[in-house]
């Protein structure tokens, strides 16, 4: 059903430049029509009166684990990019088109396509195929793909297609077994590690290939300062990367596992206080593309074993506005970068007319009080199950209301 028109009024415009602006919005047949100071109400619209919130786009959250709504609600997430690492994985157009509708009416899930049958890591997908069945990426999913002639196969075919490829940045070779990075931490704890140098490697061969091909190349998540370093000096030559992180990498470091917190048991590993302050850096020069929840929400059979049986992953989704906000309250970004982070540079990469307040996009907004305190308890999440090592960590910011194409979710 199409929603009546919408106007939003009293609220704070964040915008793709500038300081959030005192303004109103207009949504007509799930699109906006008009934003700004000059909007004019029209007879049978829906009013909404923001009452001094941001009046935001909703947040576009690349590289999902699950399709978990009432998490993606609470934290004001109206598209979500889904990994290929499903159970069977994303590898056939049927399994893409199944995904692609399992959000409807009120989500929107864009499926990423697996890169390779299985995602073992050996042979092509049907790629094509799964774009026109609705991907909107091509993923590696959790793993790396070690062998240099099926990334280049991978890429160039790609490139074809104008497909970005989602890559995940861990030489497998090195990392092994490892669940923790190598230093002082792991030494302490007993705990299997590898260096940090493994993510550079990685992100270090596919930067060569994505040269070689022209493809584009989104590393999900990029927490080393080499790794950032080489990212950094491959978009000075124009190669097409961008890189994204979670907030647990610039929020937390390796310090986290002193008490054998499984919740701290992610993927890539915690780094080390200098890559954690690196991460950030790249964050606000723009090295960093994408700001992801990487929302995995595991059980306590997946959780409550021994740090090196767990299986690594956090449920993010409820935590990704707040925990980027703090960066706009340190200096570090202003609101206006931190919403090109959660939404614009994702909708963009995923090709979908959303992620910006503009004339013309899809109606996905999200009222938000980025003053409203709360406390983050496990035990009290919509998500699926709650495995956040953010547990009775106090945040600030909360959504009010969601929009999806201009039609309120409840």
């Amino acid at each position: 059903m199409i929603p009546r028109p919408l106007t939003i009024t009293g609220g704070r415009l964040v915008l793709p430049t500038g300081a959030p602006a005192a303004g109103a919005l207009r949504c007509v047949d799930g699109h906006i029509v008009a934003l700004g100071p000059d909007v004019t109400l029209q007879e049978g619209d829906e009013v909404v009166d923001a009452r001094g919130a941001l009046v935001a786009p909703g947040l576009v959250d690349l590289g999902v684990f699950a399709v978990d709504k009432p998490a993606f609600h609470f934290g004001g997430i109206t598209r979500a990019a889904l990994m290929p690492d499903q159970g069977p994985p994303l590898d056939h157009p049927a399994r893409v088109r199944f995904a692609a509708q399992s959000g409807k009416p009120d989500m929107w899930v864009h499926p990423l396509a697996a890169a390779t049958v299985g995602l073992e890591g050996a042979h092509l997908a049907e790629l094509a195929l799964m774009r026109d069945a609705g991907a909107r990426a091509v993923a590696t999913g959790r793993q790396w793909i070690g062998d240099s002639g099926v990334m280049l196969r991978l890429l160039s075919y790609c490139a074809m297609l104008d497909l970005v490829v989602v890559t995940h940045a861990e030489d497998a070779g090195v990392t092994g077994s490892a669940v923790a990075t190598a230093g002082e931490m792991a030494t302490r704890m007993g705990l299997p590690s590898a260096p940090a140098e493994a993510e550079a490697l990685a992100v270090a061969r596919d930067i060569a290939l994505a040269e070689m091909t022209g493809a584009r190349v989104h590393f999900r998540q990029v927490t080393t300062a080499r790794a950032l370093d080489l990212v950094r000096a491959a978009k000075e030559k124009g190669v097409r990367v961008t890189a994204g992180v979670t907030p647990a990498h610039f929020m937390l470091s390796d310090l986290e596992l002193a008490s054998f917190r499984t919740y701290c048991r992610l993927s890539p590993p915690l780094r080390s206080d200098a890559d954690r302050k690196a991460v950030i850096a790249a964050i606000a020069d723009g090295t960093i593309d994408v700001i992801g929840s990487g929302h995995d929400p595991r059980g306590a059979e997946d959780k409550r074993l021994p740090f090196s049986d767990a299986e690594p992953g956090m449920a993010g989704a409820e935590t990704l506005l707040p925990l980027t906000l703090t960066l706009v309250r340190d200096g570090h970004i202003d609101m206006a970068r931190a919403f090109e982070l959660l939404a614009g540079n994702p909708a963009a990469l995923l090709g979908v007319s959303a992620g910006r307040l503009y004339v013309g996009a899809q109606a996905d907004v999200a009222l938000i009080d980025p003053e409203r305190p709360w406390i983050v308890n496990s035990d009290k999440m919509a998500a699926a199950a709650g495995n956040t090592p953010f547990d009775r960590r106090p945040v600030e910011g909360r959504v009010l209301a969601l929009f999806k194409g201009g039609a309120r979710i409840d």
